[in-house]
């Protein structure tokens, strides 16, 4: 089934860029679409091989693209490996993710940018783009390197060189430039104090009192002044307060974009007593009423996309105990089925999930011909089930880390096939490793 360049969807229920849906055919050439219409003749478009899918009762949408993934290559690969990252990507149906520089060694320079592309032409099966690190020292690099979706600051939760929480090193970095900035938004100095204040909890459910709401704030307004300063473009990383989703809401000029993830919005403080150190990430879970605040931005448009944060750990390093475990959890797999799984339950649309996890990310990061079905564009499509429940089970993860902090939950929207550049990547329960994907474009 995977030897096919030639594709026909048949029978999809299809998403249209106006949001409507069309019950037809989708015909795929040369990584392309060719057609859409409600019944598609392809022995008269002259090609000789066809990969025929039958799609009655499946739903036809835009991959996904994930902005904002760690996926530990090089360097960490004991944790996640681009092959298994784009594998768990493919299953999930993400077609194209954007990763951090917080490998080792650190993504800060363009020879070691082309060191990640050319692992990812060699590994990965679905598209990629890599983000550049900031440092203190490699202003040149964040003006010249190419190709990137833009610069990485982490303004906390980090440590070495690429922890920058100096304001006046931030803003050398604003002042030059027009290169999108994305921040990791937490006030370090706020962290440390409070970590020393709480020393010897091992309740892991004290992350979230350390790594407090006041600290996520007071990093989003400083990224937010120096943005308005320099009229910079900023976007803001997994947003996770409701005081930050209220100060976008008020003082978000048009330059500025910002995203949540669904453990945002899905999980909170009630967690920890649940799967205990699973649930420990940065920036850390919040309050239910946490969770309904950044709906409602989302649902708004304060918050403009999803990001999953996918940055695995091992069992084992999560069993060390609080608060000596890493921060962070996967999550490509089950982020399409988890928001669908919202959708059909009525908090949102499947217009909605598929705009803030396809569309809207597309648009903002300028990655042409992906993000829509539409004639002309990159044929990086996901057919799911919306009709049929499963859960998530710890034995069916393909990630590296081999867990998920959604294990139990019932969700619709499962991948059935995940398509990339018109080649079937995921189908019938299996992927398929001898498609590559490709370096994605940000010229918009």
């Amino acid at each position: 089934m995977f030897d096919f360049y030639s594709v026909l969807i048949n029978q999809a229920r299809i998403l249209l860029p106006n949001g409507d849906f069309l019950l037809g055919d989708v015909a795929i050439v040369d990584g392309k679409i060719l057609e859409i219409a409600p019944e598609i003749d392809h022995h008269a478009i002259g090609e000789d091989d066809w990969e025929i899918i039958d799609a009655e009762g499946l739903t036809l949408l835009p991959g996904v693209i994930d902005p904002q993934v760690h996926f530990r290559e090089p360097g960490l690969e004991y944790k996640e490996d681009l092959y298994t990252a784009s594998c768990a990507c493919a299953k999930g149906g993400v077609t194209s993710f954007l990763e951090m520089p917080n490998t080792r060694p650190l993504t800060t320079t363009q020879a070691l940018l082309d060191d990640k592309l050319r692992r990812a032409a060699e590994k990965c099966i679905v598209n990629y783009g890599f983000f550049i690190g900031a440092t203190a020292e490699n202003l040149p690099d964040l003006l010249e390197a190419n190709p990137t979706p833009g610069i990485k600051i982490f303004m906390g939760s980090m440590h070495g060189d690429l922890l920058i929480d100096q304001e006046e090193i931030l803003e050398s970095i604003f002042a030059k430039g027009d290169r999108l900035i994305a921040v990791h938004a937490e006030n370090q100095a706020r962290i440390n104090q409070r970590r020393q204040e709480f020393a010897g909890i091992t309740d892991p459910a004290i992350h979230s009192t350390i790594q407090d709401n006041q600290a996520a704030l007071e990093a989003s307004q400083l990224a937010l002044k120096l943005a308005k300063k320099y009229q910079r473009r900023l976007h803001i990383l997994h947003l996770s307060t409701g005081e930050e989703a209220e100060l976008l809401r008020q003082e978000k000029p048009e330059w500025v974009t910002a995203e949540v993830t669904p453990q945002h919005l899905l999980l909170n403080i009630t967690d920890y007593a649940k799967i205990g150190t699973l649930a420990q990430m940065n920036p850390p879970l919040r309050s239910p009423q946490d969770n309904q605040i950044l709906w409602q931005a989302l649902l708004d448009g304060v918050i403009d996309f999803i990001a999953t944060d996918h940055a695995p750990h091992t069992l084992e390093e999560k069993a060390k105990g609080y608060p000596n475990t890493p921060s962070g959890m996967p999550g490509v797999e089950t982020s399409l089925p988890v928001m669908l799984t919202q959708a059909i339950a009525g908090k949102c649309t499947v217009q909605q999930v598929s705009n803030w996890m396809s569309t809207a990310v597309a648009k903002a990061y300028k990655i042409p011909n992906k993000g829509k079905i539409e004639v002309g564009y990159d044929a990086d499509l996901v057919l799911v089930d919306l009709n049929n429940y499963r859960p998530v089970l710890r034995e069916e993860v393909l990630s590296k880390c081999g867990w998920s902090p959604f294990e139990g939950w019932e969700l619709t929207g499962w991948p059935e096939y995940t398509i990339v550049g018109g080649k079937v990547v995921y189908g019938n329960g299996k992927v398929n490793p001898e498609v590559r994907g490709q370096a994605l474009r940000f010229d918009g």
